[in-house]
């Protein structure tokens, strides 16, 4: 569950190296979940660590960042998202790099 006031800050993944964007996301994000052991919590996250959970959550979902960019912006990232996809980037960590 997300509310709360929508804050903008400027994103970056380890899935797209080399692309930081601006993205708006609401402040407060409620989870439910089990543990292992069946065990339920309610918990709620504000701030710095609830943009983390909603940014990794949004992976589980098969988002990312980018696509709450408007379409002029991801036009705009196309060819630094084409150099990715073709494994044209060498970040300063160790990726997989595609079959060409």
């Amino acid at each position: 569950e997300l509310s709360g006031e929508t804050w903008v800050m400027n994103e970056g993944c380890l899935s797209l190296p080399e692309i930081r964007e601006d993205v708006s996301r609401p402040g407060t994000v409620r989870l439910k979940y089990f543990d292992e052991n069946f065990v339920e919590y309610d918990e709620v996250y504000s701030g710095f660590i609830g943009r983390i959970i909603q940014h990794e959550y949004d992976h589980l979902e098969g988002k990312l960042f980018i696509d709450y960019l408007s379409p002029l912006r991801k036009r705009l990232l196309k060819s630094k998202l084409k150099d990715i996809a073709m494994g044209n980037v060498q970040p300063h960590y160790r990726i997989k790099i595609p079959v060409k």
